[in-house]
């Protein structure tokens, strides 16, 4: 797999980070805080910008505001997705629509972060997609879950095979827990836990860990990460 990160001091990998937003205000305030945190941080403001960008060199992830001046946000993570399927992209706006956000993750987003969070917000979310989390505010998440297409009647019907266990599994992969991870909070062995992986991507019609997180997250198959509540519940208590 492509990889955005690159070596700095030591051995010490840098995750490579892009910023693509025509307001100024808000990448200041978020890359400073990035590249505190050990991180590459580039900047666009335009999408044909983003894409150029991209297509010169991988990003580990990529901050879209979804309301670029000169094109769809949606369009243009498309296009990048195209380019990078490696990329975790993170879609950044000011409307909390659970149609977008379903959108969004259908195109291949790995999350959607809405404008009105604190800076920490947006730090976690980077932290946790680079871990293989998807990440969704927790009451768009649960309106996402609710809104029942006839895409999602069919994926819930494909949810319906899924064991208790295989559930669990799922869960935790939505969560970003590796195989190790899993089986040791299972207790059980990581040849089991492979075995129930593959289950549940053959009974969900996808070709990958990520893409099942995604299937789960999208059609409201498992509840929001953990880590994610969380920090949900830390956000609110701080504010």
């Amino acid at each position: 797999m492509e990889r955005g990160a690159r070596r700095g001091e030591g051995s010490r990998i840098e995750p490579q980070v892009l910023i693509v937003d025509d307001h100024k205000l808000f990448a200041d305030a978020v890359g400073p805080t990035l590249s505190r945190l050990g991180m590459n941080v580039s900047m666009a403001t335009r999408g044909d910008e983003a894409v150029e960008a991209v297509r010169e060199r991988p990003f580990d992830v990529i901050l879209l505001d979804l309301g670029l001046p000169d094109q769809s946000g949606l369009a243009v993570g498309k296009a990048i997705l195209e380019l990078r399927p490696s990329s975790a992209m993170l879609a950044v706006t000011a409307v909390d629509d659970p149609q977008v956000v379903k959108e969004a993750l259908r195109i291949g987003f790995r999350g959607y972060v809405t404008k009105d969070v604190r800076v920490q917000r947006f730090v976690s979310a980077v932290q946790a997609v680079l871990e293989g989390q998807v990440v969704i505010p927790r009451q768009l998440a649960t309106a996402v879950g609710g809104a029942r297409s006839a895409e999602d009647r069919h994926a819930a019907l494909l949810g319906q095979q899924l064991t208790e266990r295989e559930r669990e599994v799922l869960a935790l992969l939505v969560d970003g827990a590796s195989g190790a991870d899993i089986a040791e909070r299972l207790t059980i062995s990581t040849n089991t836990v492979r075995t129930h992986v593959q289950s549940v991507l053959t009974k969900l019609q996808v070709h990958s860990r990520l893409e099942a997180a995604t299937f789960a997250v999208r059609h409201g198959l498992v509840a929001a990460p953990a880590q994610q509540r969380a920090a949900d519940g830390r956000a609110a208590r701080a504010g």
